[in-house]
């Protein structure tokens, strides 16, 4: 199932606008707080593959920049002819990442308070409805602004929870933040199961469980699937994660295998399945 020509700005198949604008300045906050406790050995533990604590914060520095546009004579996000999106974003982030490996740890606190504000303070007046640059997870290009710029939230967020689990601290718990992460990323649902094939008015609900409780129907329609729809009767399978597995299964913290093995699945096995295999990430 894909969506067709005449579908691409309609928007509400991707369900009800999210609203992550606020969220933005508590959320730079919590990252500031969580550097600024760092020991100096800790900057240099291993955050995500072949990145470390220091090369993270580069990162989400890289990625400030990017939204406000600004760049340096070394660094030029131009995508190379035959270059694939995944490939162009990792080596420019890569090269970002290289570009500021001498930084200390203060100079690397200090450009993420000015930018992280400016970026705060730029989204403050977006228009949520106009259009937006693409969420390839999601299948929306362009997307809409309000997912554009929740996306770009769960970046942030995310990365931080990366630099919490590096430096032996759990996930924030705080609900609010990881409420609007996992709704953002239950919107890769329609594209996630677009080869998978039922009839039209089929219904998955996907229940998330624990401090940020959750409930999504997608629905399959005649040639796409649809978060637009309404819950109508018994869907035909459900699918239950708790919301830690959830948000590492959409990150690729965890497989879609061990995804599984902590779900609980009712109805159509096959349908639940294939909602496991859920990326909300460029990947």
């Amino acid at each position: 199932m894909s969506l067709q020509p005449d579908d691409v700005f309609n928007f509400s198949w991707l369900g009800k606008p999210i609203d992550a604008r606020p969220l933005f300045a508590p959320e730079l906050a919590s990252l500031l707080d969580v550097l600024r406790r760092l020991r100096r050995d800790e900057w240099s533990r291993a955050a995500v593959p072949g990145w470390t604590v220091h090369d993270l914060a580069a990162h989400i520095l890289g990625d400030y920049h990017g939204r406000l546009g600004w760049s340096t004579e070394s660094h030029q996000r131009i995508k190379a002819a035959g270059e694939t999106l995944e490939a162009f974003i990792h080596r420019v982030n890569q090269e970002w990442v290289d570009l500021h490996a001498d930084r200390s740890p203060a100079e690397l606190i200090g450009g993420l308070e000015l930018a992280g504000t400016r970026v705060a303070r730029q989204f403050e007046g977006i228009d949520l409805d106009a259009a937006g640059l693409g969420v390839s997870w999601a299948g929306a290009d362009p997307a809409p602004k309000w997912l554009d710029i929740a996306r770009e939230f769960t970046e942030y967020w995310t990365h931080r929870q990366q630099i919490r689990h590096a430096t032996g601290q759990d996930t924030d718990p705080e609900p609010d933040a990881l409420s609007a992460v996992l709704d953002t990323f239950m919107r890769a649902l329609p594209h996630t199961l677009r080869h998978t094939h039922a009839p039209a008015g089929t219904q998955l609900q996907v229940i998330l469980e624990g401090s940020a409780a959750g409930t999504w129907t997608v629905t399959a329609t005649a040639d796409h699937w649809s978060l637009a729809e309404p819950p109508s009767g018994r869907p035909a399978a459900s699918l239950h994660l708790d919301s830690e597995t959830a948000w590492r299964l959409c990150t690729r913290g965890i497989d879609p295998g061990t995804a599984l093995s902590r779900a609980r699945i009712s109805g159509e096995r096959r349908i639940a399945e294939a909602a496991c295999q859920i990326v909300s990430i460029v990947y």
